[in-house]
Order: C-alpha cells, then sequence, then structure tokens
C-alpha cells in the first residue's frame, strides 16, 4: 500500500502509506466531505489493513479539499440510507462497527483537522486519540436541529472528553464552536496555523512511529481502560502488556541507545 490507493464510490476514499504512517483521506470535498454509508465501510475496510500492517505504527484520519475534515453524514442519502427503520438500523450498524474497531484500535489514530468537523465528523475525531486543527476549524453536532437521536456510546466518548457540561452545550445548542473554543473545552489536543497543519501533525506521527510500539500499546490500553465503568476494566490485560514491553527485544535496545546515547530503533518485539 505504499502507492496512494482509492476505494469506495467514485474515489471517495483514498489511503497511502509513507514510513510508519498509515493516513486515510475522506474525498468528498464537493459536499464537504460529507459521509456515506459505503464511505464508512471503507474506513473500516482501510484501518483492518493497517491493524494488519506491521510497518504501520500510527494513523492519520484526514479530509481532502482543505474545507472540511468530514462534516458529517450526507444528507443526500437519506432518503436511500436513512429513511426506513431498516435503513436507519443498516447505518447505525455501520457506524457502531467502525467506532468500535477504531474503539479497539491498539495503533494511534490521529484526527488531522482543518475546516468543518460536525456531525458524524466530530463523532470520528472524538473517538480518535489525538485531534490537531486549524485556527479556521469549526466544530458541532446539529442533531437537535435535525431530530436526530444520538446513541449512548457517542454521547459517552463526548462525555469522557469534555465532560458533562461542555457535552451538554455542545447538544443542546446544536451550535458550532471555533477551533479556540473547542481547544478550551479539551475537544482538540492542538490548534495551528493552517500553513502549519500537516507539517505539526506529521511531527507528531513520526514520533510516536519512532517510539516503542509495545509502550504506546500498552498505555493506549490503559488509558482507554482508565475511563471504562470499573467493573468492566482488565486489570489482568494492562498488567499482561506492560509485562510484553519489559519481556520485549525492544527494552534491550531502549537501555542500550541510552548508554551509547544514540536513536533507539525499535521493532516491536
Amino acid at each position: 500500500m505504499n502507492e496512494t490507493t482509492v476505494i469506495a464510490e467514485a474515489d471517495k476514499m483514498l489511503s497511502r502509506k509513507e514510513g510508519g504512517v498509515g493516513t486515510i483521506i475522506f474525498n468528498n470535498p464537493q459536499r464537504h466531505n460529507a459521509v456515506s454509508r459505503e464511505m464508512w465501510e471503507a474506513t473500516a475496510h482501510m484501518l483492518e489493513q493497517f491493524a494488519a500492517d506491521d510497518e504501520v505504527r500510527v494513523i492519520v484520519l484526514t479530509g481532502a479539499g482543505g474545507k472540511a475534515f468530514v462534516s458529517g453524514a450526507d444528507i443526500s442519502k437519506f432518503e436511500k440510507e436513512r429513511s426506513t427503520p431498516e435503513g436507519i438500523a443498516r447505518y447505525n450498524a455501520t457506524s457502531d462497527r467502525l467506532h468500535g474497531i477504531i474503539q479497539a484500535y491498539e495503533k494511534p489514530i490521529i484526527a488531522m483537522i482543518r475546516g468543518y468537523c460536525i456531525g458524524g465528523g466530530m463523532g470520528l475525531a472524538v473517538s480518535c486519540d489525538l485531534r490537531i486543527c486549524t485556527e479556521n476549524s469549526r466544530f458541532g453536532v446539529p442533531a437537535a436541529k435535525l431530530g436526530l437521536g444520538y446513541a449512548y456510546n457517542g454521547i459517552k466518548r463526548l462525555v469522557d472528553l469534555v465532560g458533562p457540561a461542555f457535552a451538554k452545550e455542545i447538544f443542546f445548542t446544536a451550535k458550532q464552536f471555533s477551533a479556540r473554543e473547542a481547544y478550551e473545552m479539551g475537544l482538540v489536543n492542538r490548534v495551528v496555523p493552517d500553513a502549519e497543519l500537516e507539517r505539526v501533525v506529521k511531527d507528531y506521527a513520526d514520533t510516536i512511529a519512532g517510539n516503542a510500539p509495545l509502550t504506546v500499546k500498552a498505555a493506549k490500553y490503559a488509558i482507554v481502560q482508565a475511563v471504562e465503568e470499573d467493573s468492566k476494566r482488565n486489570h489482568a490485560r494492562c498488567a499482561e502488556l506492560v509485562a510484553q514491553c519489559f519481556a520485549s527485544s525492544d527494552y534491550i535496545e531502549g537501555r542500550r541507545a541510552f548508554m551509547e546515547k544514540r536513536k533507539p530503533a525499535f521493532t516491536g518485539t
């Protein structure tokens, strides 16, 4: 997958691999990267491909066209995809499956956000591990303006990230919020000038890809467990992943590189 790979309806999803970083691009700029059910399915497929590729250590999700990350569901598809109970159930099952893949994903996922990050796009970004956006980015969940119901799992992910007070503000008002407001809420990790976005995200991705994969994997799993209800936390798995770090050749390499004052070459073993 070193060459750009095209998948999904009318080339609306793209993926590429550069070094240890896999990138998935929502490519529907005419509709501000609004997403159909087929595009969600393609995203899940691409993530599964990158999960199986040991060379890929970090994933970046982004949108094409310079005006949007993802502006939500493609409303032009609602009559076809979400106008009947069966259609709604199928669409929801597809998006729930994608969020489940992201939730269980062992590799870090960065949302690189420029412009609109609305509705399902914000739900996608909230599912990622890090969110880096430009100063002109806009965030919001317009469900209350469309009469849509929002499932518990999506609400919980937002509450875990920004807390109940801001989650209520986002959902009750259905307003669009600025990048600065999103940062103040804790919705995004960093706000950068538009011209700096790719450089900053590349620096983050390359830095993470160069670190010990088993350590990053163990840390991500434990952090996810930390926001779960106590009865659902898998402490044994957390301990198992930590033990794998100490038993790895990467632990030996990390110590040697530190003593030899050189950059370590981690292999994930």
